[in-house]
């Protein structure tokens, strides 16, 4: 389990008082689960306090305080980028240096303009968007982040396979772009299909470790995987 620093304090929910979504006959009974869970989420309320673009940002919190790698100085890119969460504290930790980001982003989706970040709306899947990322951060990065999932089906197994493929496209660009001793950090569900990819890891980092920081919710599938200390083989 995380410590408390970046976990959310006690307020909504968890001082007991649980807020129920208003009636709409016209509303699925998932949809109204769903918002349920939003109004009672602590992360949820607590990402409006401090103004993240989204709960994910607590995920990045929590990751970075037990492996600290996000550190002053250090260039890092975020794939999968949008709204921002990871953005923000990717920006936060690492800072400009000389008035240059060292945070920059990309996404299929535009992101809103962020303090110490550059993002721009791209696929990573398509080369000319990753060599675009290195020209603009002005270096090759120290960290690759990746948030990337796909959009589910409701099929546990094709969700899966679809979202390891995001994890492999993201990996393919960490091991082409990392500087020496640098760390990749990415969604990672389990499932079998992603045991490739964790075998390349393994192969090009010098540790790799499972991670399921407390903002991930606990029903869900949802895992991370961070490789620390890169080759360059």
């Amino acid at each position: 389990m995380m410590s408390n620093i970046n976990k959310p304090g006690s307020f909504g929910s968890s001082r007991g008082i649980s807020k129920k979504p208003k009636k709409d006959n016209t509303r699925k009974p998932s949809s109204t689960r769903w918002i349920g869970r939003q109004l009672n989420d602590p992360y949820v309320l607590e990402t409006q306090k401090r103004g993240y673009k989204s709960r994910a940002a607590f995920k990045l919190l929590q990751i970075n305080e037990k492996h600290n790698f996000l550190k002053s100085g250090l260039a890092v890119i975020d794939l999968g980028c949008a709204p921002g969460g990871w953005l923000q504290i990717a920006s936060q930790k690492v800072c400009s240096v000389n008035g240059k980001e060292k945070v920059v982003g990309v996404d299929l989706l535009p992101t809103e303009d962020i303090p110490g970040c550059i993002s721009i709306v791209g696929d990573i899947l398509d080369q000319s968007v990753g060599k675009n990322l290195i020209q603009i951060l002005g270096c090759r990065p120290n960290i690759v982040i990746s948030d990337m999932a796909a959009n589910t089906t409701g099929h546990r197994q094709t969700d899966h396979i679809r979202t390891t493929y995001l994890l492999e496209s993201a990996l393919d660009f960490a091991i082409e772009n990392l500087q020496k001793n640098g760390v990749f950090l990415a969604k990672c569900f389990k499932g079998g299909a992603e045991i490739e990819a964790l075998s390349l890891m393994r192969k090009y980092f010098a540790k790799v470790s499972h991670i399921k920081p407390d903002a991930s919710r606990k029903e869900s599938v949802e895992g991370y995987v961070i490789a620390l200390g890169f080759k360059e083989l």
